[in-house]
């Protein structure tokens, strides 16, 4: 009994000095001064304290470990632990000015770092008194569809932890405000007489855009057996002959989509998802143009000159309308036999430049051992491999032999056809004239990469299609939207303009 007690009062007091240490050690490696002695990224520190997170209604201040770490009893410590491992190694291996705050703020890879778990457990109740209609649209949508585990809540909160300069949440009606700057008002659209490159000219706008003439010609659509990262819906190699078009040298930016987005808001629309127009409206054969957009559909990143994202095949569709309406040219989006045609610009390679894609695909370490020139890759096409994770303007970048920027990146871009893995092997036998794809189908085709592809979806033969059901799936309205994609924001477009009596053949 003796030897029992002379065990028993120091293990005890040893194990009471371990659950008091360890619970203290638990408490101060939770606390924000903790976090950010690892976490030496002043702007994640400085968007929290501008956050809704930081100064709440109720006083309480919310933490870096009621977001990234989960409630306790549901794999808190684990999580702590691998979490803290994580970090430490990060911090004793990289350097802090290296760490991409706006790339990591985005929501695919913010997902990874906030647990949904610790949301709920502070907001049990989804439908409170003074949430609004579409509030509660949204969160019986997210009700509805939370096993599936699509939907998170900084889908629609992102901002909640770290304040985002011009983050909107639900719908945007002030999307599109036009600057009241003095700007030179173009009365009519361009005059075109002869097939050469000219600027186009919106009119009631002070937008122009370059139009550049692509004579027509023979080439070899598809991709050759062996081309390296082929697939099969490049094949069979099919010689196919395009008659002359103009298309425009840059995707559709953001100066020119807000044009059409203004200019059809003022004519008359409602606000609801499916954007049909006001009755009040006197012009039958006006064009709908899109409602007001759920968020901010250039996530940021910028207006301007950027390529236009976020909305759908319909949407690019309906502007192309619209041009043709406002101009009295046919625009249009460009067949994908057009649009290859136009990239290659007369190559027969991988890409309309110099290069080897398995070299172009490496990385790090990877890519200076097998001493392939990115410079070249680098100076025709944003991808993931100069980007920093969107889209940019398109003056980074030199054109393609018949002039145009871009092709194969930036933005993934719409073409009219319907998609179809073989529809090279569906044309009769023969030369294939102007081909346009098939007569139906439930998506449509995508060409070129975007500035978060890798050089093997930049080749010139690449071939992708939309996906629309998933591009839908965190839109919480109800319909979900036909003008704007919730999920999409690599997808962009040009428009071609036919060559016939308006232009050039006077």
């Amino acid at each position: 009994m003796k030897r029992f007690f002379l065990w028993f009062f120091p293990g005890l007091i040893i194990g009471v000095l371990l659950v008091l240490g360890g619970g203290k050690a638990l408490h101060s490696t939770s606390t924000n001064l903790y976090c950010i002695s690892c976490h030496i990224h002043p702007m994640a520190d400085a968007s929290w304290k501008k956050s809704v997170h930081y100064d709440t209604k109720s006083g309480c201040r919310i933490a870096c470990v009621d977001c990234h770490l989960p409630p306790k009893g549901e794999g808190y410590l684990w999580a702590k632990g691998t979490t803290g491992l994580r970090d430490l190694w990060s911090k004793w291996t990289r350097d802090s000015a290296s760490f991409n705050w706006e790339d990591r703020r985005r929501l695919e890879v913010a997902r990874s770092y906030v647990y949904e778990s610790s949301c709920i457990k502070c907001h049990e109740n989804l439908f409170p008194a003074k949430l609004t209609k579409a509030g509660e649209d949204a969160h019986l949508y997210y009700t509805q569809t939370k096993k599936s585990k699509e939907l998170h809540c900084i889908n629609c909160h992102l901002n909640a932890g770290h304040f985002i300069e011009g983050y909107t949440h639900g719908s945007n009606s002030t999307f599109g405000s036009v600057s009241s700057a003095a700007k030179e008002i173009y009365t009519e659209a361009s005059k075109v007489t002869e097939f050469k490159n000219f600027t186009e000219q919106i009119p009631r706008t002070p937008v122009s855009f370059k139009m550049v003439a692509i004579p027509g010609g023979k080439f070899m659509m598809g991709s050759p057996d062996s081309e390296p990262f082929r697939k099969k819906e490049e094949g069979p190699a099919r010689e196919v002959e395009i008659s002359s078009f103009f298309m425009a040298e840059i995707e559709v930016s953001w100066d020119e989509y807000l044009a059409f987005y203004v200019q059809t808001a003022a004519e008359g629309r409602t606000t609801d998802t499916e954007g049909i127009r006001k009755a009040s409206v006197k012009s039958t054969d006006a064009i709908s143009g899109a409602t007001p957009p759920y968020g901010q559909p250039d996530q940021g990143w910028g207006l301007g000159k950027r390529p236009a994202i976020s909305f759908s095949f319909h949407a690019a569709e309906t502007y192309c309308k619209w041009l043709t309406s406002v101009t009295g040219k046919k625009y249009r989006l460009p067949t994908e036999a057009e649009w290859e045609y136009a990239c290659r610009a007369g190559s027969k390679d991988p890409y309309f430049f110099p290069g080897d894609p398995t070299k172009f695909q490496k990385s790090g370490l990877r890519a200076r051992l097998s001493k392939n020139d990115t410079a070249v890759i680098n100076t025709y096409v944003i991808f993931k491999g100069n980007s920093p994770t969107k889209t940019q303007p398109p003056d980074r970048v030199k054109p393609n032999p018949f002039g145009l920027k871009n092709m194969t990146g930036n933005v993934a871009e719409f073409c009219s056809d319907w998609y179809s893995a073989d529809i090279l092997s569906q044309y009769p036998q023969g030369l294939i004239r102007d081909p346009k794809g098939p007569e139906e189908g439930t998506e449509h085709v995508l060409r070129g990469g975007s500035f978060s592809t890798t050089a093997d979806g930049l080749r010139s033969a690449a071939r992708d299609f939309t996906k629309t059901e998933s591009w839908l799936k965190t839109d919480p309205q109800m319909p979900k939207s036909i003008w704007w994609y919730s999920d999409c924001f690599n997808v962009g477009f040009r428009v071609v303009c036919e060559f016939d009596e308006k232009t050039g053949k006077l």
